[in-house]
This record gives structure tokens, C-alpha cells and sequence, in this order.
């Protein structure tokens, strides 16, 4: 069973799919730390609910990306957490966790990039007036949504499609795809070890 640490900035959509997957035995992992760069998000009282630890700073509170970074990567150390999954966290991650946990970093954004990198997505697809949307699960580099892309599915965007209707589309398969796609992951990672 894989340790995981999620982190998010938001409402934990995403966090809550994951550790649901987990309690089902779905996704084969232990939540062993939740991160949050928002104190007050809605996410930190689904980590309380789950009784996952949490960790929870302001930015504003530190010098800089690397001493915040410092601080989280000290708490992933402590909670023994193998893998960092990123579940609407709205930070770049810097150097410091980069270096530390290459490769072992995934990231799931609601478009299918490389197309709508950054923030708002959705209604970048919206604004493009584009078909098909859909939602990318990606390993994390030094760049914004940039990484080797893992999965994929599209989502379509209906005619009179709205941004709140669509959001509503996209998480509903991020929550499929995300967990089903990190215990792909972690099983291929076992049978390589």
C-alpha cells in the first residue's frame, strides 16, 4: 500500500474521491498527510473528517516558495509519504519538492492538455469554444501543467454548455479517473519493485 500526501487549495472535491477510493479498497493507498496553502478551505474539513493529519500554512507567513516548501517537505519526511498528488492545488511546485520527489509528483488539471494549461481551465475551453474538454492526469516538472501526460478523457462540451454545467461534467470524471489512474499507477510500481 502506497502513502500518499494530497494537496489542495479548494473545496477537496478531488481529495474526498481519492480517500473514498482508499476506505472502498479501490485505490490500494493511506493518505498519511493533507497539505493546504488555504487556511479556511473547505478541504481541510474533509482531511478532518477522513482523520487525515493535515498541514495546513499561509504563503504570506514565509520568505518564499522555498521555505514554505522547506516546512511541507519536513512533514512529508515525518509522515513517510512516497507520492505527492496534487488535487486542485493552486501552486507551482518549486526546486525543493521537485528534487526530492521526482517522479513521484501527479498532478490531475481539467482540460486535455497540452491545450488550457494554468488557472481556469474550463472557462478557457469555454471562451475557445471548442467541442471537447476533458480532463489530463500528469506527472509534475518545473513547468505549468507541463509534465509527461499519464491519462486522459475527454469530456464534450454541449452547445449551450455553461461554466457551472461544465465544471459539474469535468469532476464528475476526475473523480472516476483520478483514483482508477493512480491505482494503475502504484500496481505498476509494485510489479516493478
Amino acid at each position: 500500500m502506497k502513502k500518499i500526501a494530497v494537496f489542495a487549495s479548494g473545496s477537496g472535491t478531488n481529495f474526498q474521491a481519492i480517500a473514498d477510493a482508499a476506505r472502498k479498497g479501490d485505490l490500494q493507498a493511506e493518505i498519511v498527510l493533507f497539505v493546504c496553502d488555504r487556511p479556511g478551505a473547505y478541504s481541510i474539513q474533509r482531511a478532518q473528517n477522513e482523520g487525515v493529519p493535515q498541514f495546513v500554512f499561509s504563503a504570506k507567513a514565509y520568505e518564499g516558495k522555498a521555505e514554505y516548501e522547506g516546512a511541507i517537505l519536513q512533514e512529508l519526511k515525518e509522515s513517510g509519504a512516497e507520492y505527492i498528488i496534487l488535487a486542485g492545488y493552486m501552486r507551482l511546485i518549486g526546486p525543493t519538492l521537485l528534487k526530492e520527489f521526482e517522479g513521484r509528483i501527479i498532478n490531475i488539471h481539467p482540460s486535455l492538455l497540452p491545450a488550457f494549461p494554468g488557472k481556469d481551465a474550463i472557462g478557457q475551453a469555454l471562451s475557445a469554444n471548442v467541442k471537447v474538454s476533458g480532463v489530463t492526469v500528469h506527472f509534475v516538472d518545473e513547468g505549468m501543467d507541463t509534465g509527461p501526460i499519464i491519462a486522459q478523457a475527454p469530456v464534450a462540451i454541449d452547445a449551450d454548455e455553461t461554466l457551472e454545467s461544465l465544471q459539474k461534467k469535468i469532476h464528475e470524471v476526475e473523480h472516476i479517473l483520478y483514483p482508477q489512474v493512480l491505482q494503475s499507477l502504484f500496481c505498476a510500481k509494485m510489479v516493478e519493485n
